[in-house]
């Protein structure tokens, strides 16, 4: 008994000296023995390329297996895969090895904003059934976001009064950013009319892509409501849209003081307040400035500031006002004009000038549709600015060929021979510049002894294009044309002898910008002036 006793106990010693050892050969090693860290910029610029470096060292007598490292990008940010962690599968990593891998990435947020990268190193170390992570984060700053978001605003409105402004963004940021919003907050009591481009459900706009050194502008029309001595602040945003986020990365602030209106300015065109002019019109403009406040004017300055994209400065006359050739700026002191030297309670004044509008200005100077002629008044610190709707010039380029490069193929004498026919190629080129016009027409009479041989160019416009053989006129319906839009149409005639083939034409439209029917005459065609265009336009 006492034998079995011992061979049992015996037994339970060996079991518990082996299981003592496999718990320590298990325990001996430690997850703090694998060095794991990561080195990267501790500041950043939005959208710069930054790299991460990850290493990690094994400081213990195992060699580690089955080794993976995880690397989670901080947030908001764009890695060289579309991914929010990327995986790597590590070789064995022996004792004393030290090793590292790489991480590129881009940070987006505002400035100041932290950003955090993780990464996480699982193993098991040989001949141990135990599998460990280590961990270890590294913290970014963006330090710098080359971006400007800035309010074109003056220190000081006046209540009621109607203002423009515009809210300007520019990125230096050296990356292309899409997906971008722009957000405006107005102040409580302000009353939006308008902007451009327009919002999205009043304060949004979506930003199309942009490049390093690229930039734009929103304008604003609106009234600010506040109470004299009240402060009025709008703020703005900047950011850009990623997998669902919002992702800030300007923001601005503008303050603005409330004031009662002392003067009152207003002005007339051409002896109306809402006129509406062409291009290439002379303009009358007369300016209004009248005392509404509690006591008097003295020595004032009044400064008129013209568009010069769309007004011919080279044409301005202002009587007692004061240019320089070139300048947009008119400028009457109180020393010419005694309204300005001395106005009283209630009374009103007035300066005039003339100038002409441009016939044309380059694409892209003012808007290419819906277009507007504007000018600002200065006086006292006050200033109001006035826009003027222009019509679209809307013109008809009429030109007569004998050889036409294969349209129809032109046949008998040129120079033409009496009794004999010759036939002609006319082209009627229509140009619609600024706004979008409906319906347009072109007409123009055939001569008695003219006929048409039936071969119009484009076939689509066969059907549009009619001959009264009575009146003998004919009638090209062009139909719509947006701003900026051309349409051609080419047609052949016969006569003999030389003289007249195309009485003059005209061009009609209706400009839906200003509601107003435009017509325009184009020059008559003869034989004199085959293979010419026509000049300035084809206007006469």
């Amino acid at each position: 008994m006492r034998k079995k006793f011992i061979i049992i106990l015996a037994v339970i010693i060996i079991g518990l000296a082996l299981s003592g050892y496999w718990y320590y050969k298990n325990q001996v090693f430690s997850k703090s023995i694998l060095k794991l860290e990561i080195l990267g910029p501790e500041s950043a610029q939005i959208g710069a390329e930054i790299e991460y470096t990850v290493k990690y060292k094994n400081n213990s007598d195992f060699t580690l297996e089955d080794a993976k490292i995880n690397f989670e990008y901080p947030e908001f940010s764009v890695g060289e895969e579309e991914k929010n962690m990327v995986t790597k599968t590590l070789q064995d990593i022996y004792p004393g090895d030290e090793q590292t891998t790489k991480f590129k990435v881009r940070l987006f947020g505002k400035e100041d904003d932290l950003k955090v990268a993780k990464v996480y190193l699982s193993y098991s170390p040989r001949n141990l059934s135990a599998h460990y992570e280590s961990n270890t984060t590294f913290t970014t700053k963006i330090e710098e976001v080359p971006m400007t978001l800035d309010f074109d605003l003056p220190s000081k409105l006046e209540t009621g009064k109607e203002i423009e402004f515009s809210l300007n963004y520019f990125s230096n940021v050296d990356y292309l950013l899409s997906g971008l919003k722009l957000t405006i907050e107005y102040p409580e009591k302000f009353d939006l009319i308008s902007s451009d481009p327009r919002n999205l459900g009043g304060s949004e706009w979506e930003i199309a892509d942009l490049k390093k050194a690229e930039g734009g502008r929103v304008k604003i029309t609106g009234r600010v409501t506040a109470q004299s001595g009240e402060r009025a602040t709008f703020k703005a945003k900047l950011g850009i849209w990623q997998n669902g986020d919002f992702i800030l990365l300007k923001e601005t602030t503008k303050d603005i003081d409330v004031a009662d209106s002392m003067l009152y300015i207003s002005q007339q065109i051409n002896g109306s307040s809402n006129y509406i002019a062409s291009p290439g019109e002379r303009l009358h403009f007369e300016i209004y400035f009248k005392n509404i406040g509690n006591s008097q004017f003295e020595n004032l300055y009044l400064i008129n500031k013209l568009d010069g994209s769309t007004f011919d400065l080279s044409t301005i006359d202002a009587p007692l006002g004061q240019t320089r050739s070139g300048d947009n700026l008119i400028v009457w002191d109180w020393k010419q004009v005694p309204d300005l030297q001395r106005l009283d309670v209630q009374q009103e004044g007035k300066v005039e000038f003339y100038v002409n509008l441009k016939n044309e200005w380059a694409p892209g100077s003012t808007q290419s549709n819906n277009t507007v002629a504007q000018n600002t008044v200065n006086i006292s610190d006050i200033s109001q600015s006035f826009q003027v709707k222009v019509n679209s010039r809307l013109v008809v380029l009429p030109r007569v060929m004998y050889e036409d490069n294969g349209i129809f193929g032109n046949s008998g004498p040129y120079p033409p021979a009496a009794n004999q026919p010759t036939t002609y190629t006319i082209n009627w080129k229509v140009q619609n510049l600024y706004n979008n016009v409906k319906n347009i027409k072109v007409r123009a009479t055939l001569p008695v002894g003219v006929s048409l041989t039936g071969k119009i160019s484009p076939s689509s416009e066969g059907s549009r294009f009619s001959f009264d053989s009575v009146s003998r006129e004919i009638v090209w319906t062009v139909g719509d044309l947006s701003a900026g839009d051309s349409n051609d149409l080419y047609f052949q005639v016969s006569l003999s002898g030389g003289g007249t083939i195309v009485n003059h034409s005209q061009i009609t439209g209706e400009d839906q910008w200003t509601n107003i029917n435009i017509v325009r005459d184009g020059q008559a065609l003869d034989t004199s002036m085959v293979d010419s265009s026509v000049p300035s336009g084809g206007e006469e």
